[in-house]
């Protein structure tokens, strides 16, 4: 491995007891992850994990609490680097109204993501295509306030 990857994620959870989940295409690989993504050089963790809700899916998000932080060496399915992962659930006070699917992977044309809503009840550890996901699902679950 070369250097260190560190990815911030977001899980929000509506009032009707669902995670958002975003399903994503990149480099020909698909895979169905928390939102969120890379820190840029010079951002701390919640900015940039502001700025991917932003990007993605125009959303800000206000507030939230810092849940699992990886602890073993994770390599990246992309590079060769190490990827540390940063997970908070997020709180927002917006009205949620952004597009969202039914189904995985039903992207719009030329679009290379698509979110969906997936009832906490319903959530599999499979549903992440991470190890990483899995494992720090694993480890926040019981922590998620709802």
């Amino acid at each position: 491995m070369e250097h260190f990857n560190i990815r911030v994620y977001g899980i929000l959870i509506n009032d009707k007891n669902q995670v958002l989940i975003s399903d994503e295409l990149y480099h020909g690989q698909r895979f169905s992850k928390f939102p969120g993504g890379g820190l840029e050089l010079g951002e701390g963790l919640w900015d940039g994990l502001k700025r991917e809700f932003m990007e993605e899916f125009d959303l800000s998000i206000d507030s939230g609490n810092l849940l699992y932080v990886t602890e073993e060496v994770i390599p990246s399915a992309f590079d060769l680097s190490q990827v540390i992962g940063v997970y908070y659930q997020v709180f927002t006070s917006e009205e949620l109204i952004f597009s969202v699917k039914e189904q995985a992977f039903d992207f719009d044309e030329d679009a290379t993501q698509a979110l969906r809503w997936i009832d906490l009840e319903d959530f599999y550890l499979d549903t992440l295509t991470f190890e990483m996901d899995r494992q720090a699902w694993k480890n926040i679950r019981n922590k998620i306030l709802i």
